[in-house]
């Protein structure tokens, strides 16, 4: 059974991502138990009867953790059930995802196509768009990789798991 602050912290989690990002609460609700529930791993029906929540609401939140590649589906062998972990090591999950971006500064470009014959101040718009487009992916590259330094350093200070 999870522990009273365990449901507290997941329901903080679940309104946090419901006002920032708009999602669903039980999908913050989901990501947040996972963050702080024992074992790590944990099946659909765990998480529906730890959340009193409905199988339905505990898939469709794994859906949308899984789209944010936030987290990782696995089955033992012999089991029927998928088991579910948090799994931050993808750039996506780490909020170090360009392709948003990139496709941004296409969209700009694209419109700079259709607008080729207009006057340059006509073009202001789209031109602000792609130049901030691909300064988005230049600096989440280059945070990515500052992470990745600072990261490694906590570790060998033993202040992060390896």
């Amino acid at each position: 059974m999870p522990r009273d602050e365990e449901i507290t912290f997941a329901d903080h989690v679940g309104r946090f991502y419901a006002r920032r990002y708009g999602f669903p609460p039980m999908v913050g609700r989901v990501l947040g138990y996972l963050l702080v529930c024992e074992p790590a791993q944990q099946s659909i029906a765990e998480l529906s009867e730890a959340l009193l929540a409905s199988r339905s609401a505990i898939t469709g939140a794994l859906d949308v953790l899984e789209r944010q590649h936030a987290i990782q589906r696995s089955r033992a062998a012999g089991e029927r059930m998928d088991r579910v972990r948090l799994d931050f090591s993808s750039a996506q999950s780490r909020g170090f995802d360009i392709t948003e971006y990139q496709e941004l500064g296409d969209l700009a470009r694209e419109g700079l196509d259709v607008l080729k014959d207009a006057p340059a101040e006509r073009k202001s718009d789209a031109l602000n768009m792609a130049a901030f487009a691909d300064f988005l992916v230049e600096q989440t590259r280059r945070m990515e990789k500052e992470w990745e330094t600072h990261r490694d350093a906590l570790r060998a200070r033993g202040e992060l798991p390896g």
